[in-house]
């Protein structure tokens, strides 16, 4: 049996969470093509017969303008100490930039095996691959560089495999059938938060998070209510729309794959509410769920 905690780091938009949903063939975390999609540090678990994989997504290492921020890289950095193997990814058809030289600074820190995971091969050419391997061999002393495709499960098998090789624990820590440490009140927030990302434009994302109100399971259906946080009310008045069509939107969408997460039929309410300012203030983001992990 060989088991560990495998840490996901990158750049927002490198493919973190689509990577994770990819290797346990579940919607474990959500994904979006706008940065900074995750906001929390999720594990999804991955079981072999004789293995056992604790993978931790991570938000994407970023220059905060916020409190809410300032926690989203300490959650990130915090998972870095506290795992047996660290997963770099990045976004092979993309320069190499600031970002990735600050993490590759905090990774000179560490004493743990880094294996770097150059993603999106799908929109690169072999010598593109090829390129991009010398040049990240000149940053850091990686232990492997495996290309890969996230979203087409290119090369996503090899990967695997050679994460087995680095992992340091002979235990089980959860049972097989179990594919997160989510709860589900944080998967149905982040599925409704979600469908807000998708249907909204780029100023709207950064400014909401969502909280549950209500989660009443019966015999047929389960009752489920949705408080969607904004800090203006004109971005309130976008996610509702025009006579409430934006709103219908995302709760069907929402209301859809809740239905397949639980195999049940779901019963749907959102709520809009302001609270201004609440990515700036310690109180709210405490109450949010949104921890101040420090080392």
């Amino acid at each position: 049996m060989k088991s560990g905690f495998v840490s996901l780091i990158g750049r927002p938009n490198v493919g973190k969470s689509t990577l994770l949903n990819t290797i346990l063939n579940d919607k474990i975390s959500i994904i979006s093509s706008k940065p900074g999609t995750t906001r929390n540090l999720i594990q999804g678990i991955y079981n072999e017969e004789d293995t056992q994989i604790v993978f931790v997504d991570t938000p994407g290492i970023h220059k905060p303008v916020n409190k809410l921020g300032t926690r989203l890289n300490n959650q990130s950095y915090f998972s870095m100490h506290d795992v047996d193997v660290i997963l770099f990814l990045i976004d092979g058809s993309e320069k190499f930039g600031s970002g990735d030289a600050f993490i590759i600074e905090a990774l000179k820190t560490l004493e743990k095996p880094v294996i770097l995971v150059i993603n999106k091969i799908d929109k690169m050419t072999d010598d593109d691959i090829l390129l991009k391997i010398d040049e990240y061999r000149n940053y850091f002393d990686f232990i492997e560089i495996v290309p890969i495709s996230a979203e087409k499960n290119d090369n996503v098998e090899r990967l695997i495999s050679v994460i087995k090789n680095y992992l340091p624990d002979n235990v089980k820590y959860f049972p097989n059938e179990q594919k997160t440490s989510a709860t589900d009140e944080f998967r149905i927030c982040e599925i409704v938060r979600e469908k807000i990302l998708r249907l909204t434009n780029d100023e709207v994302p950064y400014s909401v998070t969502c909280i549950l109100n209500s989660f009443d399971k019966e015999e047929n259906i389960i009752n489920i209510s949705v408080d969607i946080i904004v800090d203006r009310e004109s971005l309130k008045k976008i996610i509702i729309g025009k006579k409430g069509v934006m709103i219908k939107e995302i709760g069907s969408l929402a209301r859809e794959d809740l239905e397949n997460i639980f195999s049940s039929k779901v019963y749907l309410e959102l709520y809009v509410k302001t609270l201004r300012k609440w990515r700036d203030k310690d109180k709210l983001l405490n109450e949010l769920g949104f921890e101040n992990e420090k080392m």
